[in-house]
């Protein structure tokens, strides 16, 4: 699809929201529009690595395993009859499970980071369990030196230097992953070359920046998906208020870095990219502690969601009512 153009794609934040990503790829990869270039933070970063790591026809397969591979908790059911009431319920015991147990392949429970050997790293939970999961899930070599582009984004936590990781221009390994997803206070900090690093997002929870700083040549398709909603319905309790604190803090970013690009892109005609912001806009189902619920009903249903997100954007493309080629910065919102 598009040959003539390049396909980039850039995912956020979100912990367990990250499902959603998984899905709107799915839907990208059954329509042929595959990226030539990942760029991700946090939860985006893992995916982009989960995709670029993997041959083109076991990239949905890789995702599947990462994301069905999920701590099974109480209420981990699939029941359509559920009342509003119960599946609030049943997605917050799910999180508070997550919460005490952790998330099997990911990060450890609440304890081990008491363990000794954790003292020097500060955190509720530990990730080396995430290093021993992208060294099964990824193949490194493919991601290094095959024809997807990786990046992904950290935040040097002593003095808030935003820091690139970029198959371009140097190896990675398990460790910058995980950098890019120690979200303090949560998971402890990375130590890369000598330097502490943190969460990506923090700095910029929709990783923009290097996409837009450095462009490639040809006409740019940038599908930047958004996983925590900038509108949203008054809150009117105090989880739905926490939960609004939580994407507004982020997705404010992501409005204000494509305002400060749009006004750098004014006036060049050396550059043509095409950005299409995907949120993940449908949220009313979803509970204050959004992040941590890794029931099999909620990511099957996130997963659901960006799919069909995926193939709204796919045919938004096939009607062009979204055009690539333009001179500029062209930014357009589908959800």
């Amino acid at each position: 699809m598009m040959p003539d153009v390049a396909v980039v794609l850039v995912l956020s934040g979100g912990n367990a929201l990250g499902a959603f990503q998984a899905g709107l790829y799915e839907a990208l990869h059954a329509h042929d529009l595959e990226p030539e270039w990942v760029v991700g933070t946090s939860v985006g970063a893992i995916n982009a690595a989960l995709i670029a790591g993997s041959p083109a026809e076991r990239r949905v397969g890789t995702l599947r395993s990462f994301w069905q591979s999920h701590v099974v908790g109480p209420l981990d059911l699939t029941h359509p009859w559920l009342s509003p009431e119960m599946e609030t319920a049943r997605r917050s015991t799910a999180a508070a499970w997550t919460a005490v147990a952790g998330r099997y392949g990911v990060f450890g429970p609440i304890l081990s980071a008491k363990l000794p050997g954790f003292h020097d790293a500060p955190s509720i939970y530990e990730t080396d369990q995430l290093a021993a999961t992208l060294e099964r899930l990824v193949d490194f070599d493919r991601l290094n030196d095959g024809a997807c582009r990786f990046t992904a984004t950290a935040v040097d936590v002593t003095n808030g230097e935003d820091v690139v990781f970029d198959t371009a221009t140097q190896s990675v390994r398990p460790e910058h992953i995980r950098a890019s997803a120690a979200l303090p206070v949560l998971f402890p900090p990375v130590e890369v070359d000598g330097r502490w690093l943190v969460d990506g997002g923090l700095s910029a929870n929709l990783p923009l920046d290097p996409v837009l700083a450095d462009p490639p040549s040809r006409p740019t398709l940038c599908i930047a998906v958004d996983l925590l909603p900038l509108s949203g319905e008054r809150p009117r309790t105090l989880g739905e208020a926490s939960g609004r604190m939580q994407d507004l803090m982020f997705a404010a970013q992501s409005r204000r870095s494509i305002a400060r690009w749009q006004a750098a892109y004014e006036g060049r005609t050396d550059r043509r990219v095409t950005l299409v912001r995907i949120p993940y806009a449908d949220q009313g189902d979803e509970i204050a502690g959004k992040a941590l619920d890794f029931s099999g009903p909620t990511i099957a249903k996130r997963w659901s969601a960006g799919h069909r997100a995926g193939v709204r954007l796919v045919d938004a493309i096939n009607a062009g009512a979204i055009a690539v080629g333009a001179v500029g910065l062209n930014a357009t919102v589908v959800t």
